[in-house]
């Protein structure tokens, strides 16, 4: 849906890639580091066609979603952008790339937040990760009316799926994924020695679901010392600087990676010269950083098994029959979302008018109070207030009706030849500049 604020056309669009678009080791060519992100997004502002945007990037996804002011340039920017971004030809990046636009994109965005696009249904991280996007977006001054709507109005929603049903109920993420692998390979793994590579959001995830287990037998290992020192008390392990890792694997049953980096860290030479004084006993490593942590030509050394964050797919199978039934009812729940969206979007141009037949009421109101004033001299403070308040009382009166018609007019097709009438009706002049706070308030009417 097209909304004209001023002048000025406005469009949703969303472009990405996740899982189900380009296998992983294109998803870690086009993955954000942390640190990347706000200069990313400030970059992204700049370009032609883009008025507002919001950049999610998680281990099995990175997508933008953006208000532009023309659909297919903003389409060509847009790819252009993450391929100028990571130095590759848009010839080599589009075919992995979705496009979702208006309707579409607001239902993938409630879909995404929901945890229904996740690699493993109804996984409960990602709201956290789409909430940080936004926050970080909205720091940085890159959203605006619509998507500050938008993403207040999503993440409402997603708490309420996850409070409200059981999508979430031992809920499944890639870093439950691991432990899974894990309990498949060595059966109870209470006992197994456990080490863990990264202090992010992803091995705290993965170190709660060990805890779940009951294995106490943990080594965190960072390159900053402190945060592993923090989780190691947390969990009841130790920890140890990274240099200390090839000592460490000769120990370990279960070696887990995630720490963000641009390329893998951990090579085969690397690898084989770690476990060259190792027993003859299976390693099982799994790496569940993207990009990548650990070359995939370790896999072909002897009693070591290598998992990535592709090979996880199929090793939880979240997709019950439960799950699905309760998606099923969440699809017609979004719609009804998207339409709320859209019909709050309808309403933006009404809130001016009703701004400004406010004022008009309020200031012959004041204009009355003070002629009465005049009129009768020597009315104490406190009469004064009452007489003040009643005669805002019949304004909220008079208005309430016409405010009630004139939201209902901007829903409708001729909207804007039916609030041209009111405007020459009630004789106002708005603008169409608001303020959040208006657009609020104008919700609220």
């Amino acid at each position: 849906m097209n909304l004209n604020l001023g002048g000025l056309s406005m469009f949703i669009l969303s472009m990405g890639l996740n899982f189900k678009t380009a296998p992983v080791d294109i998803r870690e060519k086009l993955s954000f580091i942390e640190s990347e992100v706000e200069m990313a997004q400030i970059t992204l502002q700049q370009e032609k066609s883009i008025l507002e945007n919001v950049i999610i990037s998680t281990c099995n996804r990175t997508e933008i979603i953006a208000v532009v002011d023309q659909i297919h340039t903003a389409r060509f920017y847009l790819k252009r952008f993450i391929a100028d971004w990571f130095q590759m030809e848009i010839s080599a990046v589009e075919n992995y790339l979705y496009f979702y636009e208006d309707g579409e994109a607001v239902k993938h965005l409630y879909e995404v937040a929901a945890g229904l696009d996740s690699l493993v249904l109804g996984e409960t991280q990602i709201l956290g990760q789409v909430k940080n996007a936004f926050d970080t977006a909205h720091q940085l001054g890159t959203t605006g009316t619509l998507l500050n709507q938008l993403f207040k109005m999503t993440i409402t929603f997603a708490k309420s799926v996850h409070s409200q049903t059981k999508i979430n109920e031992n809920a499944v993420s890639v870093s439950y994924a691991a432990v899974e692998v894990a309990k498949k390979v060595h059966g109870d793994i209470a006992g197994k020695h456990f080490s863990i590579l990264g202090a992010g959001e992803m091995s705290k995830l993965a170190l709660q679901n060990i805890a779940g287990q009951k294995a106490t037998d943990l080594t965190i290992l960072n390159r900053t010392l402190s945060r592993a020192e923090v989780l190691a008390a947390k969990h009841g392990g130790k920890a140890a600087p990274i240099d200390e890792l090839g000592a460490i694997l000769t120990e370990t049953d279960v070696f887990i990676s995630s720490v963000s980096v641009a390329e893998p860290i951990i090579s085969k030479a690397d690898m084989e010269a770690w476990l060259a004084t190792r027993p003859e006993k299976e390693l099982l490593v799994i790496d569940i950083g993207v990009p990548r942590n650990i070359a995939d030509e370790c896999a072909e050394i002897p009693n070591l098994i290598l998992y990535n964050i592709d090979d996880l797919e199929g090793v939880v199978s979240a997709n019950t029959e439960e799950r699905k039934r309760i998606v099923a009812k969440l699809g017609v729940v979004i719609e009804q979302e998207v339409a709320a969206f859209y019909e709050w979007q309808k309403q933006l141009g009404v809130v001016p008018i009703i701004r400004e037949l406010r004022n008009n009421a309020l200031q012959i109101q004041a204009e009355t109070m003070r002629s009465l004033t005049q009129k009768i001299p020597g009315l104490t403070d406190r009469e004064e207030k009452v007489i003040g308040k009643h005669m805002k009382s019949i304004i909220n009166q008079l208005l309430k009706q016409p405010i009630s018609e004139l939201k209902e007019m901007s829903a409708e097709e001729d909207a804007a030849y039916k609030l041209d009438i009111a405007k020459r009706i009630f004789q106002v002049e708005a603008t169409t500049e608001m303020s959040e706070t208006e657009i609020e308030m104008g919700n609220k009417q």
